[in-house]
């Protein structure tokens, strides 16, 4: 690119794909693992009487050309007026210069495949090697990012999904079967979904728990990633309470937000005994150890965002492949 471009949405769904955004988020964890990674902590904008938030994140990896600024927005009565619930940019920067570079214009696009494939590497690196079920609460655009990307990494025999709608979760049974060949089922509860299953994915914006412990298999592994503000909560503290190991993708942001945060709160967690994913992609830390149950915190991390930014940003300027 030669100054300032703009890239839009149309690109970047050709550009940047599942797997590309696998390979970022590794390179985003292993460089937070490393030490490597300038970020300030997110910032959130409610709009309370429109049902709206935002959030800007953004980080600078230690020898990346450009670093990046997202801002993400959800406006949650939109899809009853025919429009998407997720919007937003990002802006790439010169790392040298500091001068903006790009525009990226993706809607959301790259928000939701960087967050999909965080839950894709929570999935490899802490779920069970044999899988048959995965429950999936929540079935909004993200529970669909989420079990393409996890697909990726594992297979399994069955998705039951959940919503508060039986409508949403119908429609959305009836459209993933359809685009994947896998095998859905809507249940009639949040409970029926989980039971028995071996990997429980939460993708919703829930601000009271929707999910217990009494209801989770003891070698389950559950990636919680609706819970991306202070408010926000969709497992009971019990559920961390209950877990043999809490996985942070981090640390120091899940002390403010997200399902650690309430958990701490509430004196059912030692903030000390959460681990991070990157140390756990870095090899600092195990991944699995048998039949245990393990909670995956992923707020969504600045670096994220800076990582697929820059594999956007690459490809549209024609420097990688």
């Amino acid at each position: 690119m030669s100054g300032f471009e703009v890239v839009t949405e149309a690109t970047l769904r050709e550009i940047v794909r599942e797997q590309d955004a696998l390979e970022a988020m590794e390179t985003a964890f292993l460089a937070l693992a490393e030490g490597r990674v300038r970020q300030p902590p997110p910032l959130g904008l409610e709009i309370p009487e429109r049902h709206g938030e935002v959030h800007v994140k953004g980080a600078y990896i230690e020898g990346e050309p450009v670093f990046a600024i997202k801002v993400a927005s959800g406006f949650y009565d939109n899809a009853a007026r025919g429009l998407p619930t997720g919007s937003g940019l990002v802006l790439v920067f010169d790392a040298v210069t500091g001068f903006p570079s790009a525009l990226l214009q993706d809607n959301g696009y790259l928000t939701e495949m960087r967050t999909a494939a965080a839950g894709a590497l929570a999935t490899r690196l802490l779920a069970p090697e044999s899988l048959n079920r995965v429950a999936v609460v929540g079935t909004g655009v993200q529970a669909r990012y989420q079990i393409r990307a996890i697909a990726a990494v594992r297979r399994w025999r069955e998705t039951v999904a959940w919503s508060r709608s039986p409508a949403h979760a119908a429609a959305y049974c009836e459209e993933m079967e359809r685009s994947t060949g896998g095998l859905f089922r809507a249940a009639r509860s949040a409970r029926e979904a989980v039971e028995g299953a071996d990997l429980v994915i939460t993708v919703t914006p829930a601000r009271q728990p929707v999910l217990e412990a009494s209801w989770l298999s003891p070698h389950a592994t559950v990636v919680a990633v609706g819970s991306d503000g202070p408010e926000k909560q969709e497992l009971a503290v019990d559920v961390l309470a209950r877990a043999d190991r809490v996985v942070a993708d981090h640390r120091d942001q899940c002390r403010r937000l997200g399902e650690i945060h309430h958990a701490v709160e509430a004196g059912v967690l030692d903030l000390g005994s959460v681990d991070e994913l990157g140390a756990v992609l870095a090899r600092q830390r195990p991944g699995r150890q048998g039949d245990e149950l393990i909670v995956c915190d992923l707020t969504g991390v600045g670096v994220q965002d800076a990582a697929i930014a820059g594999v956007a940003w690459r490809r549209a300027a024609g420097q990688g492949t």
